[in-house]
């Protein structure tokens, strides 16, 4: 019961900064009028855009991180 009242104390950039070293989030994008699909940090920061989503999420798993699809 602890922990989530420590949670509920969280500014938004702690709670932003939670996973930054364990996931990243896939998601859709368009680029050029073209589909791809964009890796971003846990705090929202493009890290990268990759051209289908297999190749984005070897490239997470490759940085030893957890990818984590976002509709």
């Amino acid at each position: 019961m602890l922990f989530v009242e420590g949670m509920r104390q969280l500014s938004p950039r702690e709670l932003g900064l939670l996973g930054m070293e364990d996931v990243a989030y896939v998601k859709r994008v368009v680029v050029d009028g073209s589909d791809a699909f964009a890796v971003h940090a846990a705090d929202g920061t493009q890290i990268a855009v990759m051209p289908n989503r297999d190749v984005a999420f070897a490239v997470v798993r490759q940085h030893d991180m957890e990818p984590v699809s976002v509709h």
